[in-house]
């Protein structure tokens, strides 16, 4: 059982009757940028993690092609 429509607005009501317009649109835009700063972390760290693993694969290829060399 999750929230339906009707427990949503009557939640949404609630919000506007303690807060206010104005410091819920603040909320609602400081929760944005909260969420967007958030996203951009993660991809900067997935993409961090993406390069040390082409660093790392590319670094057993020479590693590889060095150990070839030697033995032929």
């Amino acid at each position: 059982m999750g929230i339906g429509f009707r427990e949503l607005i009557i939640i949404l009501l609630i919000a506007l009757v303690l807060f206010g317009a104005k410091r819920l649109r603040s909320i609602g835009s400081d929760l944005g940028g909260a969420m967007r700063g958030f996203r951009q972390a993660v991809a900067s760290d997935e993409d961090e993690t993406d390069d040390a693993r082409l660093a790392a694969d590319a670094g057993k290829q020479t590693a590889d092609a060095r150990q070839k060399q030697k033995s032929a």
